[in-house]
C-alpha cells in the first residue's frame, strides 16, 4: 500500500512519520518511509535547490519543474520497487503537493501542472492520502518556531491559504481516496487518529 501525507506547513506530517512507521512495524507489517523532495541521492540536491532562502529568483514553472524532476527519481527509484517488494511506503508529500502549491498557490494553469505531474509519477497513484488540515496561521507559527524556515514558507499568508484551500478542494474532488486529520489539535491526538485512520484502511485493504 502506498500512503502519502499531505498538508500546508506545520502541520506535523514529518514529526508524525517515524512514530507511524514504529506503530506499524510493531503489529507486524513492513513500512518505508520516504520524503519530498528528496528521497534519493538526486532528490536531496534538488530539495536545497528548492528550499534555499537565497533563490528568491526562482520562477514558479522552474519551481514546478524542479519538483518534478526530483519526484520521477524517487518514484523509479525508491517507491515502485519498494512496492513491488511487498512494502507499506509512507510518503511525506507526494504529488499532491505540486498541484496544492504550484497550481493552487501560485495560481498555475491546473491541468498543465496536472500533466506534468502524470509525467513524472507515470501515473501512479497513493492508495491513501492523509490531509493533516491545520490553520494557516497556526502552522506557519509552529514552522518558525521549530527554526525550519525555508524558501516557500516565506511566500505571503494569502499563498498559504490558496493551498490550504486547494487541499480542501482536492479532498471534494476524491473522497474516496482522502481522509481529513484535524492537525489543530495536540500531537498525541493527532498521531492517534493518523493511526485509527491507516489501520483501518490496511484491513480493509
Amino acid at each position: 500500500m502506498f500512503i502519502t501525507l499531505e498538508g500546508p506547513e506545520g502541520s506535523g506530517k514529518t514529526s508524525h512519520i517515524p512514530y507511524l512507521v514504529e506503530y506499524l512495524r510493531e503489529k507486524g507489517y513492513i513500512v518505508f518511509p520516504t520524503r519530498e523532495p528528496g528521497g534519493t541521492s538526486i532528490g536531496e540536491q534538488i530539495r536545497e535547490v528548492i528550499h534555499d532562502l537565497k533563490n528568491v529568483e526562482m520562477h514558479a514553472r522552474t519551481e514546478t519543474l524542479l519538483y518534478q524532476a526530483a519526484r520521477a527519481q524517487i518514484v523509479e527509484q525508491v517507491i515502485q520497487p519498494r512496492l513491488a517488494d511487498g512494502a507499506i511506503v509512507i510518503s511525506d508529500r507526494y504529488f499532491d503537493s505540486t498541484i496544492a502549491y504550484q497550481g493552487y498557490g501560485h495560481q498555475q494553469d491546473l491541468e498543465q501542472v496536472r500533466a506534468l505531474v502524470k509525467y513524472a509519477t507515470g501515473g501512479l497513484m497513493p492508495d491513501l492520502t492523509i490531509l493533516l488540515d491545520v490553520d494557516v496561521e497556526v502552522g506557519l507559527k509552529r514552522k518558525k518556531k521549530d527554526n525550519e524556515w525555508n524558501r516557500l514558507d516565506g511566500y505571503t499568508v494569502e499563498f498559504h491559504q490558496r493551498v490550504r484551500a486547494g487541499y480542501l478542494e482536492m479532498v471534494k474532488q476524491e473522497p474516496a481516496r482522502w481522509v481529513v486529520v484535524d492537525a489543530n489539535r495536540e500531537w498525541n491526538e493527532v498521531q492517534a487518529g493518523l493511526r485509527r485512520v491507516i489501520l483501518e484502511r490496511l484491513q480493509q485493504s
